[in-house]
């Protein structure tokens, strides 16, 4: 099973395996990659003479410091302005990595190898890349397109089952977005498949899925890369996410506060007359089926560090723009005066009865 397209200057390659990458100038390029994915690095690169940047895991280790790591290593190591920097990880060493290859030396090569679902469905492509700052996610950040993705599904099989969760969130973003086919094929698999990836990775099910997200997400990206228009389609329940995400101290993993936050933009959608009821108890029962909590208000929207985060949120302008499911896709909506004010009831009071 292979697939490749090239859009944006990007080509993206899936396969089955993990597959070793070769002929690359080793004196010239650093891998970087977590604690979780370094295996899998020394798995790609085998036995070549290679430099590694190894990174501490998780969220609260997306920020400067390990840009700053990134950084050193490669100027240690002699890279060039021609250097390559490839990152081997989920979406947090792709932005990390994405980041720190715009900045040294105004730009290098970069190549990232996807380990996740999440990375694979949404995160690698497009080119954004950045970190967290103040309890605000991505607040520092730039746009800074790999030339190369390489997604290798056998990387999926070590997943738990809540890196699944999270991943699915994403391809049911992009499904929302897509039309009714894409969400009908989300709805064949069984949440009780996310404690058994080998189920998932049957046949070329899920293959599918990945291929439409991602071809999907180019398409949008080549029209719009630096964010000006339409690509703000693919912040669908990023806004209200990644404040529910920084509220929890990041233990909400960024797929779960997406799948909540598209739940609360529906109530929102509804509220100003452009999500159809019957489409917004579509997508709930979509993502309830597969364990996303929905619930309005959450508890943690209370909290002063959702409030914190909430009000930065990194695409604010000088009013919140949202985006909201209409009957058969998503708008980005400018929210201001009253409609503000009825944005903030649902998230800390919750929908009128």
């Amino acid at each position: 099973m292979e697939f490749v397209f090239d859009n944006y200057n990007t080509k993206i390659f899936f396969s089955r395996e993990i597959k070793k990458i070769e002929n690359i100038d080793t004196g010239n390029t650093i891998v970087i990659a977590d604690e979780n994915t370094f295996p899998i690095a020394k798995r790609i690169f085998g036995e070549q003479n290679i430099i590694f940047c190894r990174l501490k895991s998780g969220e609260e280790n997306k920020n400067w410091q390990s840009v700053e790591t990134i950084i050193k290593t490669a100027e240690n190591a002699g890279l060039g302005r021609d250097g390559l920097f490839i990152g081997v990880g989920g979406g947090l060493i792709g932005d990390l990595a994405g980041f720190a290859a715009s900045i040294y030396m105004r730009g290098c090569k970069l190549i990232l190898v996807s380990t996740t679902l999440l990375a694979m469905a949404d995160a690698s492509i497009g080119g954004k890349t950045g970190f967290n700052i103040s309890g605000i996610k991505n607040l520092v950040g730039s746009f800074y397109p790999a030339r190369e993705v390489i997604m290798p599904l056998e990387c999926l099989a070590s997943l738990a089952q809540r890196e699944w969760k999270s991943g699915f969130a994403e391809l049911i973003k992009t499904s929302i977005l897509c039309g009714d086919d894409f969400m009908e094929m989300l709805a064949d698999f069984a949440p009780n498949d996310f404690s058994n990836p080998a189920v998932l990775l049957e046949g070329e099910k899920l293959f599918n899925c990945i291929k439409k997200a991602a071809v999907f997400k180019g398409e949008i990206v080549s029209e719009d890369m630096h964010d000006f228009g339409k690509r703000a389609i693919l912040n669908l329940g990023h806004t209200f996410g990644h404040a529910l995400e920084a509220a929890s101290g990041f233990n909400i993993t960024h797929g779960e506060a997406v799948a909540w936050g598209i739940y609360q933009s529906c109530l929102l959608g509804s509220s100003l007359g452009i999500t159809p009821r019957r489409r917004a108890e579509k997508i709930k029962s979509l993502l309830e089926s597969f364990g996303y909590d929905c619930s309005s208000p959450h508890p943690l929207a209370a909290s002063p560090s959702f409030k914190n985060a909430f009000i930065h949120d990194k695409k604010k302008k000088q009013n919140m723009t949202f985006i909201i499911p209409d009957e058969k896709s998503a708008r980005a909506v400018t929210v201001k005066g009253e409609e503000m004010k009825l944005a903030e009831k649902i998230l800390y009071k919750g929908p009128k009865k």
